[in-house]
């Protein structure tokens, strides 16, 4: 059982329990997800079975879309609506200046990570510290807003469509927002509507994974790992340059489209997808793997 599966994952789990319980659903060791929702947040997250696993390094630098909604005047710990209150303020804010603030947060921006993250600090995730009351520097890291369109205007509530690059956190972009304005403010709710080319529409909630596990179906819904690579080129190999392409030989083209670096899916002699490929020169342009996925 090999590919990826598009699930739904619903809020009040995490990225972590979804991969345990379709592991027990699956019967499968090898299964891993790309990309980690909070635990209140929900929607499109990857998981991946079987020799797919060996794909979730390139689906993590995919970019983000995402549902959120801003509540103004309060601030929290966790920069969501499930930490503890820090502050609150009158949160009697115009649209204009909604507008205005939000638009400040487009293009190029950089983010301190919040404390309640699993990024590590000497082998200690954050947020294991944050919950001993543990505060420490972090180094702001720059993100990308590719846009941001207001959804609708509520009082003190403000929901949003956002489209990220990797490592943005929408908690911290909501948080920032407040401070923006001179309010505060926390994500009150997350729903993540798309990640690289996989989208909210194309998803299966882990209910049906399990019933299409139970009919035997399971196999069928698995999306292909080569479509991760539908941008990129491709060559097929004859049954002879395969077997010394994946035991590790340089394999020598005469493709005169191909240039040094250029990243390839490659073939196998009976055209089933079964690697990654990179083109290097030495005395001429060879193909060296990159990543096999047999």
């Amino acid at each position: 059982m090999n590919g990826i599966i598009n699930v739904l994952k619903p809020p009040g789990m995490t990225s972590f329990d979804v991969v345990g319980y379709l592991r027990r659903i699956l019967k499968t060791k090898k299964i891993g997800h790309t990309g980690t929702l909070d635990p209140a947040a929900c929607g499109v997250l990857l998981v991946c079975v079987g020799n797919a696993t060996k794909a979730i390094e390139f689906l993590t630098d995919d970019n983000k879309r995402y549902t959120a909604e801003l509540t103004l005047g309060i601030e929290t710990d966790t920069q969501d609506s499930t930490g503890q209150i820090l502050s609150c303020k009158n949160a009697n804010i115009s649209a204009e200046s909604i507008k205005e603030a939000i638009e400040f947060f487009k293009g190029d921006i950089l983010q301190i990570p919040p404390m309640y993250s699993a990024i590590k600090l000497n082998g200690k995730k954050l947020y294991e510290l944050a919950r001993q009351g543990i505060s420490v520097e972090r180094e702001a890291r720059k993100v990308h807003i590719y846009f941001i369109e207001i959804l609708s205007i509520n009082k003190d509530k403000v929901l949003f469509d956002v489209k990220c690059s990797k490592g943005t956190y929408i908690r911290t972009l909501c948080a920032d927002m407040g401070k923006k304005l001179g309010c505060g403010g926390h994500m009150s709710f997350l729903l993540r509507t798309a990640a690289g080319g996989f989208t909210l529409d194309t998803s299966l909630t882990i209910q049906q994974v399990e019933e299409y596990a139970k009919n035997g179906e399971i196999a069928s819904k698995l999306i292909k790992v080569e479509s991760v690579f539908s941008d990129l080129n491709h060559i097929r190999m004859s049954a002879n340059q395969f077997k010394l392409f994946i035991n590790g030989v340089f394999v020598k083209t005469s493709n005169t489209l191909l240039k040094e670096g250029d990243i390839l899916k490659v073939y196998d002699h009976n055209n089933k997808f079964s690697a990654i490929g990179e083109v290097i020169r030495r005395d001429s342009l060879y193909i060296k793997s990159k990543k096999q996925f047999i």
